[in-house]
């Protein structure tokens, strides 16, 4: 019993330790084999490093991303209730505001309405049936045939209305772009505005002289962007000094100089459509480049078969269509204007004159008969240079006329202004001083030119700002650009002479008789009280061997001052000889501070009034005596 117990025991012992050898065999083997599998990826980190650590960064970054991308839309949907708006908006989509869960269909639905004509057979419904289709083809095809209806070649009011009728689209895209590009003209001024009052320490007179020029810097900007009508209106503008200031004047003068040209080709292109052949066919040669570009075309330099040098001018595309909708939509701006003031006047009207005259611009055939003209009608003055019109060159799009060779006004004040001029060089300070002489001389040339067109001729350049002037090699002053001329009768002639003489005299109330011959004055003022305004507002000139010290352009702000104050009627040729003057005496006054052109233009007054003889030279004659 006991030997059985004691082999028991034993062989429980020996299974027991085969089973742990066993366990101990098969866990160092499968150690082996996981060291085995790991070993590849061992390598592989050993290689490129172990990113683990970067894949749990990422993990958690990611996790903080979307936790907080969720709080964000839920903080959205929450503040601006996107759900409910979301779901309002899908109940309008599916119109189930509209549905009705009560609703019940009615019994017996009703029917299309049927005609009954009793007196009537099927033949005569047919027929009538025929003659409303035949009404409504008509109806329609006359109503298509108004959107083939072209612009009018000539200007009229009721025209263009009927034709941008026909076309809102255009007109609303137009005012919204002009609306938007003066609400950002106006934001800018306002911020500049506000830069200024934060900026301390400053002098009063030379912020607002500053804050008037940027205002004219942003205007100028504004009417570039808006296109070539905006531009022309701008340059307009540049002259008057007298009505917007000399600031926002001189800002808007670089609107002369800083149009952008168009693309060769396409003015090439219309230049061959004018003349209805290839370009060389006429020309030998273009320039590649425009020598000028301005608001409504720009010029190239080029040369006939003949070898004769010549300026072409070429309009620019699609221009006509551009300018008449500006006009037409500054006339709803002017008729919108008028019931809002109640006028009684109707101000459409100066839009509708601002339109014939810049249609008529458009027409070069016209431009070139009004050089023709210009020219017949001052050739015999030998101070005076008008180019010659190459008329089987000229259509309405393309006019070629005679280069005219000779030195701007501006390039000469640029030359008579330059600061590289090296002390001690004395060739350049003989240049400076001849370009000064110059300029002075032009300008001289130009108020006497001005003067015979007004006193002489009757016939005005209506455009006379210094970029039309040219000082030739010969000395003589030469015009460019004819695309509006001004006519003056003969008694307003006169009456411009008196109204001048008795300007340098101070003789205010035969000025305003002068005027009133002019129909600057309108029936019913009080004359008495106009010139008590005139006498208080140039009593003070003082007289300098006989004639006004005193500059030009003060004298005609401060009359203009009372022509605004008494709603003076100024015809245009009243107006363009007192611009022309004005900028003829800015420029002369760059060059010499001490210029007046009262000095320059009296001894031709006193020359005209003495030779003469007429009735009405001897009573301005008598006045001035007396």
């Amino acid at each position: 019993m006991a030997l059985a117990t004691s082999l028991t025991a034993s062989m429980s012992v020996t299974s027991l330790r085969e089973s742990r050898v066993l366990k101990t065999t098969t866990y160092r083997r499968k150690q082996r084999v996981k060291q085995q599998q790991q070993q590849p990826q061992r390598r592989v980190q050993a290689f490129f490093g172990n990113f683990s650590h970067f894949g749990d960064v990422v993990r958690r970054d990611m996790n903080f991303l979307k936790k907080g991308v969720q709080r964000g839309v839920e903080w959205a949907n929450e503040t601006f209730r996107i759900p409910q708006v979301k779901k309002a908006v899908d109940d309008v989509v599916w119109l189930r505001n509209l549905e009705d869960p009560n609703f019940s269909p009615p019994a017996q639905p009703p029917v299309w309405p049927q005609p009954y004509y009793p007196a009537l057979s099927g033949m005569d419904l047919m027929m009538a049936d025929l003659k409303a289709l035949e009404a409504y083809v008509s109806y329609f095809y006359y109503q298509s045939k108004k959107w083939s209806k072209p612009l009018p070649e000539a200007y009229d009011a009721e025209e263009v209305a009927d034709y941008f009728s026909h076309r809102p689209h255009v007109v609303a895209l137009r005012l919204l772009e002009v609306f938007s590009s003066f609400a950002s003209a106006a934001i800018r001024i306002r911020m500049a505005g506000l830069k200024k009052s934060l900026r301390p320490g400053s002098s009063k007179d030379i912020d607002e002289n500053l804050s008037q020029y940027n205002f004219g810097m942003v205007l100028k900007e504004t009417m570039l962007s808006l296109g070539p009508t905006f531009i022309k209106v701008g340059q307009s503008l540049s002259t008057r000094p007298d009505i917007i200031g000399p600031e926002i004047s001189k800002a808007l003068s670089e609107l002369h100089d800083q149009i952008p040209p168009f693309p060769r080709p396409l003015a090439m292109k219309i230049i061959e459509e004018e003349l209805d052949s290839p370009i060389g066919s006429f020309f030998s040669y273009i320039s590649e480049e425009p020598v000028a570009a301005a608001s409504f075309g720009q010029v190239y330099r080029g040369c006939t078969l003949n070898g004769s040098d010549v300026a072409v001018k070429v309009q620019r595309p699609n221009l006509r269509h551009v300018v008449v909708r500006d006009v037409y939509i500054l006339r709803l701006g002017l008729g919108l204007l008028q019931k809002i003031a109640k006028r009684k006047s109707d101000p459409r009207l100066y839009a509708d004159e601002l339109g014939k005259g810049l249609v008529g611009e458009l027409d070069y055939t016209l431009e070139a008969a009004n050089a023709s003209q210009f020219l017949d009608a001052h050739s015999h003055f030998s101070f005076m240079q008008v180019p010659k019109v190459f008329q089987h060159l000229t259509r309405k799009r393309a006019l070629t006329m005679e280069w005219m060779a000779g030195e701007s006004s501006t390039d000469l004040l640029s030359i008579t202004k330059s600061s590289s001029i090296k002390h001690g060089s004395k060739y350049l300070e003989r240049q400076k001083v001849d370009a000064k002489r110059r300029l002075l001389d032009l300008v001289n040339k130009g108020v006497e030119a001005s003067l015979t067109q007004l006193l002489e001729t009757g016939i005005l350049h209506a455009d006379p700002h210094p970029g039309n002037l040219r000082y030739t090699a010969s000395g003589r002053i030469g015009f460019l650009d004819f695309g509006l001329l001004c006519r003056m009768e003969k008694k307003h002639q006169f009456a411009m002479l008196a109204s001048i003489v008795h300007i340098v005299n101070g003789d205010w109330s035969s000025l305003l008789q002068a005027l009133t011959e002019m129909d600057v004055v309108r029936p019913g003022t009080n004359i008495r009280r106009v010139t008590m305004d005139l006498e208080d507002a140039l009593g003070e000139v003082e007289l300098k061997d006989g004639i006004p010290d005193i500059k030009f352009s003060r004298v005609l702000g401060k009359i203009w001052s009372v022509a605004l104050k008494y709603h003076f009627r100024m015809p245009p040729y009243y107006t363009l000889v007192l611009r022309s003057l004005a900028s003829l005496e800015g420029l002369a006054v760059a060059a010499d501070p001490s210029f007046k052109t009262f000095e320059a233009a009296y001894p031709f007054v006193v020359r005209k009034l003495l030779t003469e003889n007429s009735a009405e030279t001897r009573k301005i004659l008598h006045s001035v005596v007396v």
